[in-house]
């Protein structure tokens, strides 16, 4: 988990690339799961009515695969341990994409 936290920091500090899966762009999708692909890590994100919610699903290049799970305690998914900057500049980013 992370693993996948540092992904999304990466992206947000801009030393790794984030590529949009699929044609709908964020604001297309609205309040659903939104995929995107970075350094071969494909990532499910959902986006609660334009706003950047959670990490769904990560699969990384090897396969390895983290899940989001509700009933586990605070500090389980990646966006959850992001700064509020890291938040807001990976959240505008994917609406860029």
């Amino acid at each position: 988990m992370r693993e996948v936290y540092q992904i999304l920091k990466d992206v947000a500090l801009g030393t790794r690339v984030m590529t949009r899966i699929g044609r709908q762009t964020w604001d297309e999708v609205y309040a659903s799961h939104f995929e995107v692909e970075v350094d071969g890590w494909r990532l499910s994100i959902y986006n609660d009515c334009d706003s950047l919610d959670y990490v769904e699903t990560c699969i990384a290049p090897d396969s390895r695969r983290w899940s989001f799970d509700s009933s586990q305690r605070f500090g389980t998914d990646p966006v959850e341990l992001m700064s509020t900057w890291e938040h807001q500049t990976f959240e505008r980013l994917l609406k860029s994409l």
